[in-house]
């Protein structure tokens, strides 16, 4: 909260007192827990699981505090509700008048997706030392997508480099966009957004006020860089960039992308009429935002055809790269699901024969595969439930399974009345905690926060 302080007292902005207040509680209670003894060679898989979930709600919490003592959102679980949005970097907002926030806070909500994007626990690994030997518990928790295989032999140097990528990613686009036109504050807003592909923006129009082509491709660069692996950019760092065109996940990934950028500019032209540079300049931008999970806009999509609003739902199911920013179910499970249903059918015609699950020249083994489909059984589930439940509170079709699909899977925008011009705020607020809830098991993977609610992770 400190820089989001200092802006504030450089502009003599009125949320300057909700900025001390806040970084005074917030201070306070990091010291009492600080002082405690703890011998983290007593910290196992489970104990990970716990920080990882229940410091993510604390997290929360406590940052939702400037919001609430600022009255920017004097709703605690609106407030709440924006704050876990940003440090799940899902970018669903309730906010009406995003410009008619002070910069202090302006900068606050942003952050916190730039602090969601890299991970806290991850942040922590990777900064504080005497987290050394636990560091494999917090790692497991944290890191996003079916494979937990470290890039470098210790997890702590694993952390710092991921923490050096997207530093360095951060820096490069907030220069690129303010050469590119933009104040160097709305630079790092929109920088913020999208290297955590978390999408808040300093605009009421999102990334569409500026109307800019040279803004969009560079945001759109950024975000499809982000949604692919953070592993193979190290890699890539190392000198060794072949590996981000040789990845097959990342081959599927862009694949996915270009095709729905070619289906809904055709969509567009044929149904709409649409010149071919506008609706491939819209297209290419809205596919970038929503397959990574941003949820930038230039454009209301809501309008658009139906099948256009098909393709994007689709995407939201299928999300980014695995150990990305991003979210969704990720393309590797995509990619697995589809190994494990030909193997079904070849098996259909040859019973005797050991078929291996491949991706690439890696075998896939049955533990991953078996984690893979329960991760989609629980994923619908709870869709399920949760469209149900915002049904019975009122939601329409449309809206009820947009609003969850883009919350569990951290999008931001969705159809209807969650839709890119429009914002969260007329959920009911039982709605709006199913939604948060939604956003932090999306975010961390579902395990992490279902295993919490299991009676057995509770037992000796």
């Amino acid at each position: 909260m400190l820089p989001c302080l200092g802006l504030a007292l450089y502009h003599h902005g009125r949320d300057i007192p909700a900025l001390v207040v806040s970084f005074g509680i917030t201070a306070l209670a990091g010291l009492i827990l600080a002082g405690r003894q703890v011998n983290y060679q007593d910290i196992g898989y489970r104990e990970g699981f716990a920080v990882a979930a229940l410091g993510w709600f604390l997290t929360a919490v406590f940052g939702s505090l400037p919001f609430v003592l600022s009255g920017a959102i004097p709703h605690p679980i609106d407030a709440f509700f924006e704050t876990m949005s940003g440090f799940t970097t899902t970018g669903a907002s309730i906010l009406t008048d995003i410009e008619a926030l002070p910069l202090g806070i302006l900068l606050w909500r942003s952050t916190t997706h730039w602090i969601g994007g890299i991970g806290t626990v991850v942040l922590l690994v990777a900064l504080i030392p005497s987290l050394r030997i636990a560091g494999m518990q917090f790692y497991r928790a944290e890191v996003s997508g079916p494979t937990k295989t470290k890039a470098l032999p210790r997890v702590a140097q694993t952390s710092r480099q991921l923490f050096k990528v997207y530093v360095v990613f951060t820096l490069l686009e907030v220069v690129a966009l303010r050469f590119a036109g933009l104040p160097w504050f709305d630079s790092v807003i929109h920088t913020f957004g999208t290297v955590a592909t978390g999408g808040f923006s300093s605009r009421n129009l999102s990334v569409g006020a500026y109307n800019s082509l040279a803004v969009e491709l560079i945001i759109v660069f950024f975000m499809l860089l982000c949604g692919i692996n953070f592993a193979l950019h190290i890699r890539a760092m190392q000198g060794k960039p072949q590996v981000l065109w040789r990845d097959r996940e990342t081959q599927v990934f862009l694949l996915v992308a270009l095709v729905a950028v070619a289906v809904i500019s055709t969509n567009l032209i044929s149904v709409t009429g649409t010149s071919l540079g506008a609706s491939v300049r819209d297209s290419l931008f809205q596919v970038a935002s929503i397959v990574t999970s941003t949820g930038f806009a230039t454009v209301d999509f809501n309008q658009w055809p139906d099948l256009s609003r098909l393709v994007l739902v689709l995407l939201m199911f299928v999300g980014a790269c695995a150990g990305s920013t991003g979210g969704g179910i990720k393309v590797i499970r995509i990619m697995v699901l589809w190994k494990l249903g030909t193997r079904q059918l070849q098996k259909l015609i040859h019973p005797q024969a050991v078929i291996p699950v491949r991706i690439g020249r890696s075998v896939i083994p049955p533990e991953v595969t078996d984690s893979i489909q329960a991760f989609l059984i629980l994923y619908l589930g709870l869709f399920i439930g949760a469209v149900l439940v915002m049904g019975m509170l009122g939601l329409d079709l449309i809206s009820a399974i947009t609003s969850v699909v883009a919350t569990l899977s951290n999008i931001g925008p969705g159809l209807g009345v969650v839709g890119p011009v429009a914002n969260y705020a007329a959920i009911p607020v039982a709605g709006k905690l199913v939604l948060s809830f939604c956003m932090l098991v999306g975010r961390l993977e579902l395990f992490t926060v279902l295993a919490l609610l299991h009676p057995g992770f509770w037992r000796k």
